[in-house]
């Protein structure tokens, strides 16, 4: 599978090594493009079909995150290449695939590579179908604490979850919401056996109910009750691996 990819990268000599290293140990990358500023990115950006855009955190007249919020809607992968790794928590939001730190490793390269040609051929052969997992619904309860003692609920009964700071809102298919005074990480922690994926750091899916997956920004997918959800780059490997 051959991926359209650009380099930003404000460093001529940087650009050059990426470039080479591209070039010589990955293959299915096709560089159809560079840039070393915001303003040359977003117009290669808008003019381009991308797969995947290799970027620096640091450029003349804005950096990574202001080019990435002037694009918008985000429909390729972002494999971040920075000499700094204080700005690993913000890529991270920015929904990067990858984060690789100058000078870069070859072998880090090659997996960030790998990584991103992964995603990009599962989000292809699932695009526009109605998924099916590859796991059946697992029977099971969980109990979950109320004010005046606790209450039991069918695992299968829950759509999603989604994160209140230290409370955790869920989701039922009969359009009930149950407040709960525990946090994701923990619901998470009970339902690990139960089909469930943590697509964002704020919602938890019931893959069962997953009816479709939609490219876009880090990508998102649709449940069976029209509810649509952001999925984190950094989660998108473990959402298409429940899938065929």
């Amino acid at each position: 599978m051959k991926l359209n990819a650009i380099l930003v990268e404000d460093e001529e000599t940087s650009r050059e090594i990426l470039r080479s290293y591209l070039t010589k140990y990955c293959p299915s990358i096709s560089i159809v493009g560079e840039a070393s500023n915001v303003d040359e990115a977003l117009v290669l950006i808008r003019s381009k079909d991308l797969d995947v855009v290799f970027l620096d955190v640091e450029m003349p007249y804005g950096n990574a995150f202001d080019l990435l919020d002037k694009v918008g809607n985000i429909n390729f992968e972002t494999i971040f290449v920075t000499a700094y790794n204080h700005y690993a928590i913000e890529a991270l939001n920015a929904h990067a695939s990858y984060y690789l730190m100058k000078p870069i490793s070859i072998d880090e390269l090659i997996k960030a590579v790998d990584y991103v040609t992964d995603i990009r051929r599962k989000e292809d052969a699932l695009q526009d179908q109605v998924l099916v997992p590859k796991t059946q619904t697992v029977n099971g309860k969980i109990t979950i604490p109320q004010q005046d003692g606790f209450e039991v609920i069918e695992t299968k009964d829950i759509m999603y979850c989604k994160a209140d700071d230290n409370y955790t809102e869920i989701y039922l298919n009969t359009n009930k919401k149950k407040l709960v005074s525990k946090t994701l990480k923990y619901i998470e922690e009970c339902l690990k056996d139960a089909n469930f994926a943590r697509v964002h750091k704020s919602y938890l899916v019931n893959v069962n109910e997953v009816v479709k997956y939609v490219k876009g920004k880090g990508g998102s997918v649709i449940l069976s009750n029209g509810k649509e959800i952001i999925v984190s780059a950094s989660k998108k490997a473990d959402l298409l691996a429940y899938f065929k």
